[in-house]
């Protein structure tokens, strides 16, 4: 294996780099794009029984914040529900945007590799085929081992490229569908708490 790997040529380093990378986010997003994590499906319940109770005060909403993603973006909404529906509508829609930056965060680089990968092997390719050449030029067609072994590069750097870049495509389609589905349901749980609370209130105040 360390054999066909040193007979790619010099562009299979960056292409192993990019392989580790590509390893390292998928076990970083695997881990962090946790749905129970990010978006709790007992946080909502839990939030409205403060309310209900009289229990949320500054401790809670900074306990609420520290819990999870959803957490964050419900705490930003209590925290000028006061206000008004619209300013508690647009703090939640300011910390959402600052929660989907993070679960985002890496999916950029792992498309970048996607793409990158194939070039260094493409690369990799042209280098061996200009070798070949070379070696017709100097030797002619007789020296069949120096032209397999220019062949050789060129394909090994190519199949490696694409070795990288098939992953790293589908692990950035995969965490992308997932970042999409946390999105719509933290958005469906802030507006949830938005209408509940202003709903509510609207209800107190006409003495129903």
């Amino acid at each position: 294996m360390i054999e066909i790997f040193l007979s790619g040529g010099p562009l299979m380093w960056p292409i192993l780099l990019c392989s580790l990378a590509v390893v390292g986010i998928t076990l970083e997003r695997l881990w962090t794009l946790d749905a129970q994590k990010i978006a709790p499906r007992h946080l909502l319940a839990q939030v409205w029984g403060w309310i209900k109770n009289n229990q949320l005060d500054a401790n809670k909403i900074k306990e609420l914040k520290q819990s999870s993603q959803l957490g964050k973006i419900l705490a930003a909404g209590l925290s000028n529900s006061r206000h008004g529906r619209d300013i508690m509508r647009d703090t939640i829609q300011e910390a959402a945007a600052e929660v989907v930056h993070s679960l985002e965060q890496y999916l950029g680089a792992l498309a970048t590799i996607a793409a990158v990968a194939p070039l260094l092997g493409l690369l990799g390719t042209v280098i061996g085929m200009i070798d070949v050449f070379n070696t017709i030029t100097e030797q002619g067609t007789g020296n069949a081992g120096a032209l397999a072994g220019g062949i050789s590069q060129a394909l090994i750097t190519t199949a490696a490229g694409l070795c990288v870049a098939i992953p790293a495509m589908i692990a950035h389609r995969i965490f992308i569908r997932k970042v999409d589905s946390l999105v719509v349901i933290m958005e469906q749980e802030s507006i949830k708490l938005v209408d509940a609370l202003h709903s509510d209130r609207r209800v107190e105040g006409k003495g129903y």
